[in-house]
């Protein structure tokens, strides 16, 4: 198993350009990307140098798997950790496989997220993760982190994560990987992180991840709609692992909610827009499916689904409206997002819209979580 392919497109190179300097044909190398061939020895380090990654990392002994053996509990950390989309995520997934897991550490600096963590799970999330040495942070198997995305410095001396990243929370994922050593872990991140800075910031962040702290790693770009919620939301999912792994990045999903699921029957009219609004708006728009939920964009242009669009912390809440005439409320925004109605709501409702904005999709991040345990394990 290999690849050759995926890590091959994430530098952007040709296939006619690798053929070339491995000094093998085109066709060779597209059998070898295909997984119908294994390369001789002398050809994969060559494929290795010219993709700059480690050859393991590239090409995959899976021949020895066995049976996962995991701890007695799962024991994992919770970095950046809002208000607990992976916590949920994760129990759903350890409970599904018949596992016990154990939150031992948790961070996020939001004291209104703190607030909100703290009557959910019965813990007060630590403050500034940039702040808390990573030696004091409890041992743990799997680190789960949604990290903000900041700007990438590939200035410097190049002597490796802590000179490329250093200033960004990146780096403090990485210096609690690194100093930890957990056997796993899950990171989430909006879909711009591919492109971000002409792709040079993903392209740091595996380099670290898979060359200076030795993890088998692999992402992809999924959408919560393809997951069960009516939310277009679409997230970079990053995994790696101590173990060799193929990631099977399919999912079969049966069970999908629709806005009916969704919305509350009584709303509270400080929710509704007003008749000026709906009067402009549906002079603008006629919806063809019904609930549906109205986005206005920053050109003023209006469109209707029988879902949502992707939910913001910010102003974006305003230019969301179901069936055209009143914004979401707080307990529907987490209900897009795969929050349980037993969540308690403990601050404001402008605290909560911002929460559930920034939060992971539940159902989503759940299912990889499911799917790649027993791969990691």
């Amino acid at each position: 198993m290999n690849r050759v392919k995926e890590i091959r497109k994430e530098r952007e190179i040709s296939q006619e350009t690798l053929a070339r300097y491995v000094t093998i044909s085109r066709k060779y190398l597209s059998i070898i990307e295909h997984q119908q061939a294994t390369p001789s020895i002398s050809i994969a380090m060559k494929i290795s140098k010219a993709l700059g990654v480690s050859v393991d990392k590239i090409f995959l002994d899976l021949s020895s798997a066995e049976m996962p053996i995991y701890p007695k509990p799962i024991r994992f950390i919770d970095l950046f950790c809002g208000i607990g989309g992976f916590r949920y995520a994760s129990q759903y997934a350890f409970n599904k496989l018949g596992l016990e897991g154990r939150c031992v550490f948790s961070s996020d600096i939001d004291k209104y997220v703190q607030k909100s963590y703290e009557a959910n799970f019965g813990e007060k999330p630590a403050g500034d993760i940039t702040k808390i040495d990573a030696s004091e942070i409890p041992n743990f198997d799997i680190l789960f982190g949604g990290f903000p995305c900041q700007a990438f410095s590939i200035c410097g001396l190049q002597k490796g994560f802590a000179d490329n990243t250093r200033g960004t929370l990146f780096f403090d994922i990485a210096r609690i990987l690194k100093e930890k050593q957990p056997q796993m872990f899950v990171l989430e991140n909006v879909k711009n992180l591919v492109n971000h800075d002409n792709g040079k910031t993903m392209k740091i962040i595996l380099e670290v991840l898979r060359d200076e702290l030795g993890y088998h790693v692999d992402y992809k770009l999924l959408n919560a709609l393809d997951f069960g919620l009516p939310q277009k939301r679409e997230r970079i999912i990053i995994i790696g692992s101590k173990k060799p792994f193929f990631m099977d990045w399919n999912f079969d999903v049966k069970e999908k909610k629709t806005l009916d699921n969704i919305l509350e029957k009584n709303v509270d009219k400080k929710h509704y827009a007003s008749s000026e609004i709906v009067a402009k708006r549906k002079a603008k728009h006629t919806a063809s499916v019904y609930p549906s939920i109205w986005h206005e964009n920053k050109s003023g242009n209006i469109s209707s689904y029988p879902y949502s669009c992707a939910l913001r912390a910010g102003a974006s809440y305003n230019y969301l409206l179901v069936n055209g005439e009143r914004r979401l409320t707080p307990r529907e925004m987490l209900r897009l997002q795969g929050f349980p109605d037993s969540f308690k709501i403990v601050v404001s409702d402008t605290q909560t819209r911002k929460q559930a904005g920034n939060a992971i999709p539940v159902d989503m991040v759940e299912r990889v979580i499911e799917k790649f345990l027993p791969l990691a394990f």
